[in-house]
């Protein structure tokens, strides 16, 4: 498969504080990969690293076999790099088709007819946005506002679609709708890197998963194999110590310890 995302050593800090230590992954051409581990493992802040928000200590980050260097948030978006942040950054006076419409920004001289039809694919994809489409968002449901922030990031036509927390705060029902949709994306052919703090949710849709620890990746492998894998509630839990302690892992899991 052909990589589209690498990742290389990329080190991060917040003062004295280093929120990530070395982190090296890479992104296959339509492929899902997902990010678990506890709060503060530092899954957000990789996440804004390869959008370029942050700007990393050491280490890089290459798209397409292209490094970004020191590229801004706004020239990733137009290589096709997409992230739907934790807070979902909405708009509370705009509605719903205002937002959808700023997603496709660099795409407005396309056209009438192609933006009417990128529209249509979003409300097919999550259809209560069809239903809400002249709403404003300061008055949606939470779903509902992770579902525009999610179809906003569809309207860029991303290459890579990055999830920050799909999940949080949302009632389960919803929840299983928005996995849902993630679901027919990947289906499509979408990569993605999803963070998410729901372990099980985050495994049913992914192909590869990797343990984040205190700014460590502590494992990794098949998500199908992580699944099954009873260290794997340790590590969401944020017992670094227990996982450690565990048995050794089976031979399709590939371990690494923390730095000292």
């Amino acid at each position: 498969m052909t990589r589209l995302l690498d990742v290389s050593n990329l080190t991060v800090g917040y003062g004295p504080a280093i929120a990530l230590d070395g982190i090296s992954f890479d992104v296959a051409r339509g492929e899902f990969v997902t990010f678990i581990g506890p709060n503060g493992a530092g899954k957000t802040t990789l996440l804004n690293s390869i959008m370029g928000v942050i700007a990393p200590q050491s280490g890089a980050v290459a798209f397409r076999g292209e490094a970004l260097g020191l590229a801004r948030p706004e020239a990733r978006v137009a290589r096709g790099i997409v992230l739907v942040p934790e807070r979902r950054e909405l708009f509370a006076h705009l509605n719903v088709e205002d937002h959808l419409r700023l997603g496709a920004f660099l795409r407005r001289r396309q056209g009438r007819q192609k933006m009417a039809a990128a529209l249509d694919r979003i409300y097919a994809l999550l259809p209560k946005l069809a239903e809400r489409r002249k709403q404003l968002a300061g008055t949606l449901s939470g779903g509902e506002q992770q579902m525009v922030a999610i179809g906003r990031a569809l309207m860029a036509e991303p290459q890579l679609l990055m999830l920050d927390e799909p999940s949080i705060g949302l009632a389960p029902r919803i929840t299983e709708e928005i996995f849902d949709a993630i679901s027919l994306l990947k289906k499509d052919g979408m990569t993605g890197i999803l963070v998410e703090q729901n372990a099980t949710l985050a495994l049913s849709v992914a192909d590869r998963a990797y343990v984040l620890e205190v700014g460590n990746v502590v494992a990794a492998g098949p998500a199908t194999e992580l699944r099954q894998d009873p260290r794997v509630t340790a590590a969401y839990l944020g017992a670094g110590d227990r996982y450690r302690d565990c048995a050794a892992p089976s031979s399709a899991l590939h371990v690494t310890t923390e730095k000292d």
